[in-house]
């Protein structure tokens, strides 16, 4: 009777994801490592060749005491037996190194395949000179069909002349090695159908001028340090860029954009400093949202422009004279709508902040009434204010006391740990000042919320 009852279990037993489409079969195992996806074949005859048909190969060594050699072969008959008519995503990580040999490889067949997302991580710093990728491979004609390019640290951009990259529209560059500024020129000059980049650098790169040449670009994020250089940096061309994130360019000598941008939608500056040149800021005119990060005594700022677009400007608040800054860019915003000032802990506590050795500081008002404050000015959001520094009382009290059509006020105030309840005093005093601020607007509401 046991076994009887164990037979009818069996048979009760529904393979339902066989029964599945095969396009959706394929779609889920897509989601799934490559190793995984090739362990199937064993479930049974209908599994056994299903593997070669997903058209994402995802392979990743799993740790640096691993054999490498099998794994690096293992890759290689994966790619090999693969029969997808095309290869939508092939991503690489290696943790350590294996022969480069296999690297070209990897990427030749993928080229052949029409791969249209690659990925190559390779995650080992200090271990002999960075890859070249073979330039043939990026010489197919129009049978060229990537899409998204993405390289990821021990990689070496050598490209001495100009290549097909028709189709790609994102490239992302994260701490690669570029043999010389010919290199990076040539690469962008190679894609003229570019749209989203994404620039990672490390302060030890040789290139000195980084050149971004793109009539179609629509996003670029630059992210890079140079730490005691003084010389080189960037130089952009980008007339239709709609995205602009500029992070930790520390150092350079220039940072030179050329024939700002028109239809400029929002761009954010962060931790932009020493840089000598005043074009930053001045390209930024036609911003529509604008987020900075900045202290008014490590940038240079142009004199006499006019964000006359501008409706959204968010500023963080534990830069150094932050203050005057802020002074600056309500004058230089006649059409603003929202403005926003965060404490940078809020969002990343493990930074150290620099209001803990800011000296206390004087807030210059405006000499007039900024246009923004007199007619535009709708919503004011100040995230975790501290009410301890009197400049910062100074512009709370200047934004109520001006802003004539305001219809909200929030100061979102940070939480007290048992071990700082000396803020408590600070907090209830502004709790009762601020309700008592002379407001210009009537039907202004004011509003406290905890984080």
């Amino acid at each position: 009777m046991e076994q009887c009852g164990e037979s009818l279990r069996k048979r009760d037993v529904v393979d339902r994801i066989s029964a599945l489409p095969e396009p959706l079969i394929l779609r889920i195992l897509s989601l799934l490592p490559t190793k995984l996806v090739v362990a199937t074949s064993v479930l049974s005859k209908q599994w056994r060749h299903v593997w070669k048909m997903v058209p994402v190969l995802r392979f990743e060594s799993e740790s640096k005491g691993e054999d490498l050699q099998k794994f690096a072969e293992n890759v290689s008959n994966t790619l090999l037996s693969h029969k997808a008519p095309i290869l939508d995503t092939l991503h690489l990580k290696l943790n350590d190194r294996c022969e480069d040999v296999y690297i070209g490889i990897w990427t030749a067949i993928a080229f052949t395949r029409h791969v249209r997302e690659l990925e190559l991580h390779l995650n080992y710093f200090g271990r002999g000179n960075p890859v070249r990728l073979p330039s043939s491979l990026f010489c197919c004609s129009i049978d060229n069909k990537i899409q998204t390019l993405k390289l990821k640290y021990h990689v070496l951009l050598d490209i001495p002349c100009l290549v097909s990259l028709n189709s790609l529209t994102t490239l992302h560059l994260h701490s690669v090695v570029y043999k010389d500024s010919e290199s990076i020129r040539n690469l962008f000059s190679s894609c003229p159908n570019l749209e989203h980049l994404v620039v990672h650098r490390c302060y030890n790169e040789d290139a000195v001028r980084f050149v971004i040449e793109s009539l179609s670009l629509k996003t670029l994020s630059l992210y890079g340090e140079n730490f005691g250089r003084e010389k080189g940096g960037y130089v952009i061309n980008a007339p239709s860029l709609l995205r602009l994130d500029i992070q930790m360019l520390k150092g350079y000598e220039h940072c030179l954009v050329e024939n700002a941008p028109e239809q400029l939608i929002e761009a954010n500056v962060c931790n932009v400093s020493y840089v000598t040149n005043e074009t930053i800021m001045g390209s930024l005119i036609s911003a529509k949202r604008l987020c900075l990060d900045l202290s008014p005594l490590q940038i240079a700022y142009p004199t006499g422009i006019v964000f006359y677009q501008l409706v959204y400007l968010e500023m963080y608040s534990h830069k150094v004279e932050w203050w005057n800054l802020l002074t600056v860019m309500l004058d230089s915003s006649p059409m603003l709508q929202v403005l926003k000032l965060t404490d940078h802990s809020s969002h990343q506590p493990k930074l150290v902040s620099d209001k803990k050795n800011m000296e206390p500081g004087k807030w210059n008002q405006p000499k007039y009434v900024p246009q923004c404050l007199l007619c535009h000015l709708e919503t004011f959001v100040w995230t975790r204010p501290d009410w301890i520094r009197e400049e910062e009382k100074e512009v709370a009290v200047y934004i109520l006391g001006n802003a004539r059509h305001l219809k909200k006020a929030t100061f979102i105030i940070e939480p007290i740990e048992p071990k700082r309840l000396f803020r408590l005093a600070k907090r209830r005093e502004m709790l009762n000042e601020l309700p008592a601020v002379v407001r210009a607007s009537s039907s202004c509401q004011l509003v406290f919320e905890s984080e």
